[in-house]
């Protein structure tokens, strides 16, 4: 999947600055509704269940990136958001390296499509794995740029 179909510029939340793991999905699932992207109501399920996989085990990966996720029956399609965390030491998410995430992508999965699932979190972590492409996002100003940025390195990997 192609992140630059996976998101729309309004997904990225650039200058993301939530108080813990916790907060930011409940913040990014909340734009994600804001958004019209989740049904209205969906919210309180979603989070519910985004949190319990992240209590199940902690989605911080290597190299300053989260990735909560969880398969839901409240959508049809993978429904994304991404919160950009550009200032201070960034976000404590149990990464596995040790070090602060700083960029935290949410997945809201449909139950049924398990393989798309792993498609999805392998496409995402194999852009977000390149330096240039972090370095990047997280210096972008703005949404759009960081959609630019996206977009891009989405194109140079398919090249």
């Amino acid at each position: 999947m192609r992140l630059s179909d996976l998101f729309q510029p309004e997904d990225l939340l650039v200058g993301f600055t939530p108080a813990d793991k916790w907060d930011a999905i409940r913040r990014l699932v909340a734009h994600l509704v804001e958004r019209g992207r989740l049904k209205p109501g969906s919210g309180p399920a979603i989070v519910e269940a985004v949190v319990a996989r992240e209590k199940s085990m902690s989605t911080g990966m290597e190299h300053g990136i989260a990735i909560p996720h969880a398969a839901v029956d409240a959508v049809e399609t993978v429904v994304a958001g991404m919160g950009i965390v550009g200032a201070g030491d960034g976000l404590p998410f149990e990464n596995i390296d040790g070090h602060p995430t700083r960029i935290v992508v949410l997945l809201v999965i449909p139950r049924a499509q398990k393989l798309l699932h792993i498609r999805t979190l392998a496409d995402i972590a194999r852009v977000l794995n390149r330096d240039t492409v972090r370095e990047r996002l997280i210096a972008s100003p703005t949404s759009a740029a960081a959609w630019a940025v996206l977009s891009e390195a989405d194109g140079a990997k398919r090249a």
